[in-house]
């Protein structure tokens, strides 16, 4: 029960976080202007003096107010893992704090990364590609419920894809696969790579080399850290193992 009250308590201070911040983005600057941001990519690609739509009734209301509940949970997110740290930190050897903080943190920094890196890059590059390809007989008015679903999807699929290098080092460390198993896999992982870009991304050659590139990427990123990883953790034990050898078996090896 003690268990059960800690974790109550820990998502009580979380959920109360983002509501926090909810509200005061809320009041400002408010969802229409955080919406503007978001939609910024789409607008630039779009004609001049064309607008997004809304078919819904209650749409341009819940779908601002969907974004900045997203951006707040975005900016409460260290706050948030915090909480999830101190529910299940005291349960935790020391060594596997040492190894659960730094994940933690990287995870979350990598996430923002492709979150960015998809909104600044992906977006821009996509939409007007996307745009090219319009007949001049149709003006382009996306639904706004629409592009915010495929932003989410976008997001998510990115931000996942930024993980990759948190995922191959984490597999690495709990001695799942070794480095040397993972450098023999990399053309499985290649063809997976393309595979997944070409579901989760629009159907266009673009989008899907802008999401496949970089996971292949990443995923040597992750590689070149286990090695880097494994051979600091050999070169600790066999300085261990020297250490604790008695003086006169290391005369007789000398």
């Amino acid at each position: 029960m003690s268990h059960l009250v800690e974790l109550r308590s820990r998502l009580l201070r979380a959920v109360t976080a983002v509501l926090a911040v909810f509200v005061v983005l809320f009041i400002y600057p408010g969802p229409s202007a955080i919406y503007d941001v978001l939609a910024q990519p789409m607008l630039a690609s779009l004609p001049e003096g064309t607008r997004m739509i809304a078919t819904g009734v209650i749409t341009p209301f819940m779908v601002p107010v969907k974004v900045t509940l997203l951006a707040a949970f975005l900016i409460a997110l260290p706050y948030v893992l915090y909480q999830a740290w101190a529910f299940v930190a005291p349960g935790l050897y020391s060594h596997e704090k040492k190894l659960a903080l730094p994940l933690i943190t990287s995870s979350t920094a990598l996430f923002m990364a492709g979150m960015a890196f998809c909104y600044f890059v992906v977006f821009r590059t996509v939409f007007h590609f996307i745009a090219g390809f319009a007949p001049e007989s149709i003006t382009p008015a996306p639904d706004i419920e629409a592009y915010l679903n495929f932003v989410m999807t976008m997001f998510l699929a990115f931000g996942v894809t930024f993980e990759v290098p948190v995922a191959v080092v984490l597999l690495a460390s709990t001695g799942v696969v070794d480095v040397k198993k993972l450098r023999e896999i990399r053309g499985y992982v290649i063809v997976g790579a393309f595979i997944i870009a070409a579901v989760v991304t629009p159907p266009d050659v673009l989008s899907q080399f802008m999401l496949a590139v970089p996971l292949c990427l990443l995923y040597e990123v992750g590689i070149l850290l286990s090695a880097s990883i494994a051979r600091k953790r050999k070169q600790s034990e066999e300085g261990t193992a020297s250490e604790e050898r008695s003086p006169d078996e290391v005369r007789s090896d000398n």
